[in-house]
C-alpha cells in the first residue's frame, strides 16, 4: 500500500498554512507553519519531553467590547519551563514567546535559543498559544464551531491575540508573586511581528522584544509586492544559472503538457502523484511551495522546521537539477529537486498535493493583507501582477466579509517607520537574514540606539531562534551573541531604574 505524504499547511506557518490560490492559480505564500509527515510528528512529540509543562489559562473571548457574548471564555494553552528561574525574590526575568499561527508545541520545539539562554539569565520560559490554533480554541474548544462562520471567526485577530498575551502575562506574574520581574518577549515570523507590536502596544508589560524575521512592512503601500519573489529568484540564481533557467522555463512546459491528450496522466507519473485528479495549477502551486519554503529555510545546518531538510537545501535542490543523473528532461530534474523538500527521508512512494490553508486564510482575509506577486521578467515564477481586487473578491466569496487592507498600518504603524518609531519606540531587536524572502518586508536598518536591526547576509527565516549546533557558522554565533548582549543591557537598565525608584 502506498505511503501517502500529506503536506498540510496550518496557517501563515507564516508562516505557516501556507497559501491560498487565486483565480490565476498563482500560489500566495503565508508565513511558515508545520507541514510534517506522521513520522516527523512522532519524532517531535518525543523530542519535547522535559522541555516544558503544559498549562491552561481561562481567557476572555473579546477584550474590546462589553456585549454579553464578549464575556464568554475559552481555555488558552501555554507552556512553561522554570528549571533555571532565579525566582520572584530575585526579580528574575520572564521570557515569553508570542505564539504564531499554529500549535505552540511545534514553535517551542523550534525555538532552542530561548532554552539555551535561560540559564544565563536565570529566566523562566513561557510559550503562549495564539487563539484559534492548536488547543486554544474558543466556543468550547470545538474547531468546527469556532471556524464555522465569520460570526465566530470574528474574534480572531492580532489585536485580540496581543490582549490575550498581556492578560495572561499579568495574571501569571501575579500568581508567581513576580510583579517586579522584567518580561522580554520573543517571536519569529508572524510571532516576531506580534513580539514587535507587543512591545509597541504594551510597554508596561514587556521591557523589550526580539522580533526575528518579522515582516512588519509587508503591507499595502510600504514595500513592493514583488520583493518576496525577487529574493527567492536571487537565492536560486546565486547557486546556479542553469538551475534558475530550468525552473523558470518549467511552468510553460507543465501547462503545455497538461493541455495535450493524456498530459495530466503524464504529469502524475513524472512527479509520482498519488492520483490524477489534479490540474496544472495544482502541480505548479505544489512545486512553487517547495521552492519558496526551501528558500525560507535555507539553513546552514540540517533541520526539520517545516520538513526534514539537509544543510543549505537551496544548494541541494540546484545540485539535483544540475546533476547528470537527473537526465535532460525538465520534469525529471524538477522531480529530483522537489524530493529534497518533500521526501528527503526517502520514505515517500507517492505525493498527495492537496492543501489546507487553515486559520491563516481568515487572517489574510481580514487584516493581514500582505501583497505578494511576481511580475518581474526575471522572476523564477510565472508572471503574476498582485491586485487588491483579487483578494477582495476571494474573501467576499469565501467569508462574506470585506478585508481591511489598511488596518494593520493604522493600528501598528509602518509608514515612515524610521522617523515615527524613533519618536516613541525602544528596546526592539529586528533580526533578518537576507536569504529569507520575507526579509524584504523587514526592518533592515537601525532606527535608534535601542531599535536595532541585525542583518545576516547568509541568514534564513528566524535562523537565530533555532537550537545551536556544532556546525553553526561564525556569523550565526555572532548574531546570537549580539542578541544576548542587547537583552542583557535591557535587563540591567531595568534593575537600575527599579533601584532608583
Amino acid at each position: 500500500m502506498a505511503i501517502v505524504f500529506q503536506f498540510i499547511i496550518i496557517l501563515f506557518s507564516l508562516f505557516f498554512l501556507m497559501y491560498f490560490t487565486f483565480t490565476c492559480a498563482h500560489v500566495i505564500p503565508k508565513l511558515p507553519s508545520s507541514a510534517v509527515s506522521p513520522e516527523l510528528q512522532q519524532r517531535s512529540i518525543s523530542a519535547q519531553n522535559g522541555l516544558y509543562r503544559t498549562k491552561f489559562f481561562t481567557q476572555i473571548l473579546d477584550h474590546f467590547n462589553y456585549n454579553p457574548q464578549s464575556y464568554q471564555t475559552f481555555q488558552q494553552r501555554y507552556l512553561i519551563n522554570d528549571t533555571y528561574w532565579g525566582g520572584a525574590k530575585k526579580k528574575a526575568p520572564i521570557f515569553v514567546y508570542m505564539g504564531n499561527e499554529g500549535d505552540i508545541q511545534w514553535f517551542a520545539q523550534n525555538t532552542g535559543f530561548m532554552f539555551e539562554i535561560a540559564p544565563y539569565f536565570n529566566a523562566i520560559l513561557v510559550f503562549i498559544e495564539h487563539r484559534y490554533y492548536g488547543k486554544s480554541i474558543p466556543f468550547g474548544g470545538n474547531d468546527e464551531v469556532a471556524n464555522k462562520t465569520s460570526s465566530t471567526l470574528g474574534y480572531m485577530s492580532s489585536t485580540q491575540a496581543l490582549a490575550d498575551y498581556a492578560t495572561l502575562i499579568i495574571d501569571l506574574k501575579k500568581n508567581l508573586s513576580a510583579t517586579d520581574s522584567p518580561v522580554v518577549v520573543f517571536g519569529g515570523s508572524y510571532g516576531g511581528m506580534l513580539a514587535a507590536w507587543f512591545r509597541m502596544k504594551y510597554p508596561h508589560v514587556a521591557i523589550g522584544a526580539l522580533a526575528s524575521s518579522a515582516p512588519i512592512l509587508q503591507f499595502l503601500d510600504l514595500v513592493s509586492p514583488y520583493t518576496f519573489t525577487n529574493i527567492v529568484t536571487q537565492d536560486y540564481k546565486s547557486e546556479s544559472e542553469n538551475c534558475y533557467k530550468v525552473i523558470k522555463g518549467s511552468w510553460k512546459e507543465i501547462d503545455d503538457t497538461a493541455n495535450t491528450p493524456g498530459g495530466i496522466e503524464q504529469l502524475q507519473k513524472s512527479f509520482r502523484l498519488c492520483n490524477n485528479n489534479i490540474s496544472a495549477g495544482d502541480l505548479k502551486n505544489w512545486l512553487q511551495t517547495a521552492l519558496m519554503y526551501t528558500a525560507m529555510t535555507d539553513y546552514p545546518t540540517p533541520s526539520n522546521f517545516v520538513t526534514p531538510l539537509p544543510a543549505y537545501p537551496v544548494k541541494k535542490m540546484c545540485e539535483a537539477i544540475d546533476s547528470k543523473s537527473s537526465g535532460n528532461e525538465t520534469f525529471t530534474k524538477l522531480y529530483a529537486a522537489a524530493n529534497i523538500f518533500y521526501n528527503y527521508s526517502g520514505s515517500v512512494i507517492c505525493f498527495d498535493i492537496s492543501n489546507d490553508s487553515g486559520g491563516w486564510d481568515w487572517q489574510s482575509c481580514t487584516e493581514m493583507i500582505m501583497p505578494l506577486g511576481g511580475n518581474n521578467e526575471e522572476s523564477i515564477f510565472p508572471a503574476h501582477k498582485w491586485e487588491l481586487e483579487e483578494t477582495l473578491s476571494y474573501c467576499k466569496q469565501t467569508y462574506h466579509i470585506d478585508p481591511r487592507p489598511h488596518w494593520i498600518t493604522t493600528e501598528f504603524g509602518g509608514h515612515d517607520i524610521g522617523r515615527v518609531l524613533k519618536r516613541y519606540g525602544s528596546n526592539i531587536i529586528f533580526f533578518n537574514g537576507l536569504r529569507d524572502p520575507w526579509s524584504g518586508g523587514g526592518v533592515l536598518k537601525n532606527i535608534s540606539k535601542t531599535l536595532i536591526a541585525i542583518v545576516a547576509k547568509e541568514g534564513a527565516h528566524h535562523v537565530d531562534l533555532r537550537f545551536s549546533t556544532k556546525e553553526d557558522p561564525e556569523w550565526l554565533k555572532d548574531v546570537r551573541k549580539q542578541e544576548v548582549k542587547i537583552i542583557t543591557s535591557w535587563i540591567s537598565q531595568y534593575y537600575q531604574d527599579l533601584l532608583q525608584g
